[in-house]
């Protein structure tokens, strides 16, 4: 009863506090602008291919590549929208579905969703996917339109097969009525090497690429969301400039700096400032770097989580090395032995060294590992692996994990515990 009552008047200040948000939903990825800021090019470019739409022909298809937080989503997103406004103005039938593989990651997932829009009711499970497919095609072609369909993260889909990729940009060859265009967007400018030929050729008809912002545009965006998001005043001058900065050596990443803007807000609330300042924007940034990192190798399949483990572990053992004055790095072929050893121990398959190698690459991609090609001179190239992650934080959430737990003091120099 004292807990609950102590709760009961946090809640009650908390709330009779007035916040120093306007609307902090602003800041979320979630959140499409009504004006897409240093975009125009992306924006005018992907609306010329997708006006074809309005006139009842078929869109080409199309790939979008860029670098996460270069406003992919976002303009695909907005240009979707502004699409289906004008149809509905011109009364031509024309509609938009955003798909989130990284959510419906699945063949029968995605042909399931698509269905449901058209009245379908196809079940979570149970059924051949071809039937499936069957259904959405003709609930699809029931009348004259055309459907624009975005797949976001595409390569998150293509890694279960691109088989629905293949069935879907050949789909207008058995269309009588209706026409379908697909927009895929991707971090992962090679995806493609993954596909069959057919499927990349007919999937890729138009590519748009994405460069990253610099520090300038990107505080022009935070600029444009902080006067919706924010009450006046409770920025200090220095911290937009700071989260742009920060977010401009991530590569350009306005997802990071909207990240930042905000959790920056959070944390002054919670200590009830009604300021907001540079010190936040750096506690800010500590604790989105761990949560990212958290969540990011949480998710990880257990083989991917292995092949860190194994770095992570070469990781410590260089620093002890270094600590004694002996220079040393992590090759991929040491990786591999560790990694090797590992699933000796905890009775997990061992994958050839071709795929360790790609997990690694996949790393890399995330962002969590470094990994550069060194050249040996006769002895050929090799990569040299540095973790771009704290050890610490990385360590302690893959001993999260119940199959990696018995490796907890494992010795990587004699291989056993």
């Amino acid at each position: 009863m004292i807990m609950t009552s102590s709760l009961n008047q946090l809640f009650t200040r908390l709330l009779e506090s007035e916040s120093i948000f306007k609307n902090k939903e602003v800041l979320r990825h979630s959140y499409t602008p009504d004006v897409l800021v240093h975009r125009d090019t992306q924006t005018e470019e992907l609306a010329t291919i997708l006006v074809s739409a309005l006139r009842g022909e078929t869109p080409s298809n199309i790939l979008i590549y860029g670098k996460t937080g270069t406003g992919k989503t976002a303009v695909t997103r907005y240009v979707g929208k502004e699409l289906e406004n004008m149809s509905e103005r011109m009364n031509v039938k024309c509609s938009v579905i955003y798909v989130n593989c990284e959510v419906i990651d699945t063949q029968y997932r995605l042909l399931a969703n698509l269905a449901r829009h058209f009245g379908e009711d196809i079940p979570m499970t149970g059924w051949p996917t071809d039937q499936v497919f069957q259904k959405f095609k003709e609930a699809l072609d029931t009348q004259e339109q055309v459907l624009i369909v975005i797949l976001d993260e595409i390569d998150k889909l293509v890694k279960k097969g691109d088989d629905v990729l293949y069935n879907l940009s050949r789909m207008n060859a058995n269309l009588k009525r209706a026409k379908v265009s697909i927009i895929g967007v991707s971090n992962d400018l090679k995806f493609t090497d993954f596909l069959d030929p057919r499927v990349k050729s007919s999937l890729g008809e138009e590519e748009i690429i994405y460069p990253p912002y610099d520090a300038d545009q990107i505080r022009d965006i935070l600029y444009q969301r902080a006067a919706i998001a924010y009450n006046d005043n409770v920025l200090d001058g220095s911290v937009i400039p700071l989260c742009a900065a920060l977010a401009a050596q991530e590569h350009g990443d306005a997802r990071r700096a909207l990240d930042l803007l905000r959790v920056s807000g959070e944390i002054a609330e919670r200590k009830e400032e009604r300021k907001v300042t540079e010190s936040h924007v750096r506690i800010a940034q500590d604790k989105i770097e761990v949560d990212r990192i958290v969540e990011v190798v949480r998710t990880l399949p257990t083989q991917s989580k292995l092949v860190l483990f194994s770095i992570v572990m070469l990781n410590l053992s260089v620093q002890n090395q270094n600590q004694l004055g002996q220079p040393s790095t992590i090759t991929t072929g040491e990786v591999y032995n560790i990694y090797r050893k590992m699933c000796k121990s905890i009775d997990m398959d061992i994958l050839t060294q071709r795929r360790v190698t790609d997990l690694m690459s996949e790393l890399d991609m995330l962002g969590i590992i470094n990994a550069m090609v060194v050249s040996k001179g006769r002895y050929g190239r090799t990569k040299e692996i540095s973790l771009s992650v704290p050890v610490k934080n990385t360590y302690d959430v893959l001993i999260e994990d119940y199959k990696l737990n018995p490796l907890q003091g494992y010795n990587v120099k004699v291989g056993y515990f």
